[in-house]
């Protein structure tokens, strides 16, 4: 007996590999992308060398948050700016995992949520334009459908 995954290991690898070429391609510093099915458990993860201990923390938690939510975690800090008691009764209901900025981007097909993508590593707004080049690879649908227009200007260090 097979049991049927939202999100298949094909996919989630496809993805995780597209992210990482177009960060290597992008002179981005060191990724670590997580993918989830729509039960919020982890299909797979990979980190770049050099990529920080808590990345995977980061990136897994943009990637449940957004999913918990049913918004991109793009959409989650631009709606919680204003409304801090919100923002901690949701770190407090979901257990500090929810992380509120850009890199955590639902995956659809057809129109349905099938799962979530979440990378850490360069600026939040690098880290979803990466996430998003991953999910249009496997030939799937991101939300949010477009990166921040911005997002190559935006840094962490002084490489630019």
């Amino acid at each position: 007996m097979r049991l049927q995954t939202s999100l298949s290991l094909d996919h989630a690898n496809t993805i995780i590999a597209e992210a990482l070429r177009v960060g290597a391609e992008n002179d981005l510093l060191p990724l670590t992308v997580v993918v989830i099915d729509a039960g919020g458990r982890m299909v797979a993860c990979q980190s770049q060398d050099g990529s920080g201990l808590l990345r995977h923390d980061i990136a897994f938690g943009k990637a449940w948050g957004a999913l918990g939510m049913g918004i991109s975690s793009r959409l989650i800090r631009d709606r919680l700016s204003a409304r801090p008691t919100f923002q901690a009764a949701l770190a407090t209901a979901s257990d500090g995992r929810l992380i509120p900025v850009p890199g955590g981007v639902l995956v659809e097909r057809d129109g349905v949520t099938i799962g979530a993508v979440g990378i850490s590593g360069d600026t939040s707004e690098k880290d979803e334009y990466c996430a998003i080049a991953g999910i249009r690879a496997a030939g799937l649908s991101s939300e949010p459908a477009e990166a921040d227009p911005d997002w190559s200007t935006s840094y962490l260090d002084d490489r630019h």
